[in-house]
């Protein structure tokens, strides 16, 4: 129980955060997704990251910022395995299966439902 606590409040927390740079910043979306995605990176590569995972598991690793981590934790890995070529393949193999996922997905859910732009007025 205390578990579910932990990754709603970290994960709640993470989306509060985002929510305010929305309403307090003329930022796109898309430009906080790269802030966000870069702070996990950057969080990671620091070593600040991987405790924040270990204390709320889902609640810091499916926010953006979780995908920058993994990112991190890949590179980190390729070069210990591969060299300075892992440094580019390495990010891309761990989070390969997330990409894969969230693209056959999206794929799916616009064979079944007719998307529609969105009309900005």
């Amino acid at each position: 129980m205390l578990m579910y606590l932990k990754v709603f409040l970290i994960g709640g927390l993470l989306c509060v955060i985002g929510e305010a740079i929305i309403l307090k910043t003329k930022l796109t979306a898309a430009r906080i997704l790269v802030v966000y995605i870069t702070a996990g990176v950057i969080l990671s590569a620091l070593g600040l990251y991987g405790p924040l995972v270990r204390f709320a598991g889902a609640g810091a690793t499916v926010p953006l910022t979780g995908f920058g981590h993994a990112l991190a934790q890949g590179a980190i890995a390729g070069v210990q395995e591969m060299g300075l070529l892992g440094a580019f393949t390495g990010g891309l193999t761990a989070t390969a299966g997330g990409i894969a996922a969230a693209i056959f997905f999206g794929f799916l859910i616009a064979i079944f439902f007719k998307p529609k732009p969105k009309d900005y007025q």
